[in-house]
């Protein structure tokens, strides 16, 4: 395998990446804990729906002020444009001696795009007990995910290209090619290291929030990947139905993460996909659940 990196354009187009990331998490306040954002610029043809998770997480953490969050259950309703803005609505609906709950909207135009509920919990250390994580090669020995586009099946035209020319703002690495990139079909569990590719800062709810938008890649290949019917991924179509995340330790996602990902089912048109997120030091950080929708592409 060859690298796409002859230079270092492609590290500066992730920095530029996480540039835009950074921007789209910025809140602006309106009034009674509605806020405003944007979304990344670039990146996709309608909004990603790991943007408005950490949009979400980041709206109901700005109206709690003595605890971190703990999980967050959210609902994609519908799809958006990135050239409008998006306005966040947040309810307060609890707020207890240990665990505060709000629910969020993430609209655009007055329509749903979002719909979350996340929880909040002041949690002391210790007692632990989690698996550990899978034996697989450190981060600097696998290729980066763009290294795969250069092996990618030409009928799938252009559009691996589009993972160098407009990456996401992470540095990716991955063992196996994912299904977009021309990976064959496998069953089992299939992990990855990712990261931010410079610091960000120390404030906790950012990289929590940084880690609920990686937490978003490569759910829904899975289901692709482990599909029963063993076609080409271009024989289908799919998208997520919702996304939950759990966070069991302080975050600190400029540093290197494995997420470890497995179909648990497939039944019909949908799939059930999670995530096991540790760190570097084999500590779990967050699990993560996903439903997608997978069916035969209209032709």
């Amino acid at each position: 395998m060859s690298s796409v990196k002859p230079d270092d354009s492609l590290d500066e187009a992730i920095l530029v990446a996480l540039d835009g990331l950074l921007q789209a998490l910025v809140l602006e306040p309106l009034d009674d804990d509605r806020f405003r954002v944007v979304s990344e610029p670039g990146r996709f043809d309608r909004v990603f729906g790991g943007q408005t998770v950490a949009q979400a997480l980041l709206a109901a953490s700005a109206t709690v002020t003595d605890k971190e969050p703990h999980s967050l259950h959210a609902y994609f309703v519908e799809a958006g444009t990135v050239e409008q803005p998006l306005e966040l609505a947040v309810d307060r609906v609890r707020d207890g001696r240990s665990v505060s709950t709000r629910r969020v909207t993430v609209a655009q135009d007055d329509r749903p795009l979002l719909v979350a509920m996340a929880s909040f919990h002041e949690n002391p250390i210790g007692p632990e007990l989690a698996d550990p994580p899978p034996p697989v090669p450190s981060a600097e020995e696998l290729p980066l995910l763009q290294d795969w586009v250069t092996d990618a099946p030409s009928e799938l035209g252009r559009h691996p290209r589009t993972w160098v020319e407009h990456p996401p703002p992470l540095d990716l690495r991955i063992a196996e090619a994912p299904t977009f990139l021309g990976g064959p079909p496998a069953d089992g569990p299939r992990s990855h290291w990712m990261r931010l590719p410079r610091a960000v800062g120390d404030d906790p709810v950012l990289h929590t929030a940084l880690l609920a938008y990686a937490s978003d890649y490569l759910l829904l290949d899975m289901a692709f990947r482990s599909h029963p019917d063993h076609e080409p991924s271009t024989s289908y179509t799919g998208f997520s139905l919702d996304h939950t995340l759990w966070f069991h330790r302080p975050v600190r996602f400029d540093r290197w993460h494995l997420h470890t990902q497995e179909t648990l089912a497939i039944s019909g048109h949908r799939g059930l996909v999670r995530g096991i997120i540790h760190d570097t030091d084999g500590n779990l950080v967050a699990n993560a659940v996903q439903e997608v929708l997978v069916r035969p592409a209209v032709r």
